[in-house]
């Protein structure tokens, strides 16, 4: 299997995680607010400083959005799969 399959597999349960995650909490808005500022910063330290540690992540509207939605875990992923 092809690892950008595995990816599109992994991000889409990752998704729907995340979902059950936001639905479950008190505070929905707040979280998902919250998990969306972490993941965005993540991807931007990743891209300005993934060079020095071997990890060469471009910072384009879909990586944008992915890190947007589902936070932390996507930009885990696109660094695992990435390096």
């Amino acid at each position: 299997m092809e690892s950008e399959k595995i990816f599109y597999i992994i991000c889409g349960i990752v998704s729907l995680l995340m979902l059950v995650i936001y639905i479950s909490r008190r505070r929905r808005f707040l979280s998902f607010i919250f998990g969306s500022l972490a993941g965005m910063t993540a991807l931007f330290l990743v891209c300005k400083y993934g060079s020095q540690i071997g990890i060469e992540i471009p910072l384009n509207i879909f990586n944008f959005c992915g890190s947007g939605i589902l936070g932390i875990p996507f930009v885990v992923f696109l660094a695992i799969i990435c390096r």
